[in-house]
């Protein structure tokens, strides 16, 4: 079972995600809680995945993010968004959130997106991409990050591409003709290289470095 606590200010949200959720028989959502709650329910019940919201009145979810994050075992963390060009949202991959699930997301979709961030994988979808990178992070990298981009290997730099287009380990496995165990080898040497502490943070490396608009306008 994938344990779940749902945090959001509005009663409406959590009761929601929490009836869709528990409808999948391989979820359950153990807490579901306003902001103020959230560290102490986290701590408490333990989960794999916290749907954390954004932007709550009572609490920041940057702050509550932070303060998962620096627990010693932390769960993955996704913040739940509107996503109207959120100027959060760049600081929040920074920190360590390993995706973004948009509110309107079609229910019969969360359940796998869940599933998939469970698995360590990232759910970032090409809009907050854009948006993140055009609007907060700039379209360039420093000297810095473009050092660190040429030490990876040729292969590393694929893997990375495949990264940024949102594939999991399973599918580039697929399209590389690797093994998963060999996938997560050389993820774990891309993210050591970049200096980055997720998936999330290499694919706008990636992206800022401008190497998938290379790839699609290479003949």
């Amino acid at each position: 079972m994938i344990r779940v606590v749902v945090v959001d200010d509005e009663a409406l949200v959590r009761t929601g995600f929490s009836h869709i959720l528990s409808a999948a028989g391989d979820i359950e959502v153990v807490g579901a809680v306003g902001g103020a709650e959230a560290l102490a329910e986290v701590r408490e019940r333990r989960p794999d995945l916290v749907l954390l919201d954004i932007r709550m009145p009572d609490v920041d979810g940057l702050t509550v993010l932070r303060q998962i994050r620096a627990l010693p075992e932390p769960p993955v963390v996704a913040m739940l968004t509107t996503f109207d060009a959120d100027e959060y949202v760049a600081t929040a991959l920074r920190t360590g959130a390993s995706g973004f699930l948009l509110k309107d997301t079609e229910p019969t979709q969360i359940a796998h997106l869940v599933r998939t961030l469970a698995g360590g994988e990232v759910v970032l979808s090409s809009k907050v991409t854009k948006t993140v990178v055009d609007g907060f992070l700039g379209t360039e990298v420093d000297a810095q990050t473009a050092g660190r981009l040429r030490r990876l290997s040729e292969r590393e730099h694929d893997v990375l591409l495949l990264i940024a287009e949102g594939l999991p380990n399973a599918d580039i496995g697929a399209r590389m003709h690797l093994s998963v165990g060999t996938v997560k080898d050389h993820v774990s040497a891309i993210l050591t290289k970049l200096e980055v502490g997720n998936r999330v943070q290499a694919a706008l490396v990636a992206e800022r470095a401008g190497l998938l608009r290379q790839a699609r306008e290479k003949p």
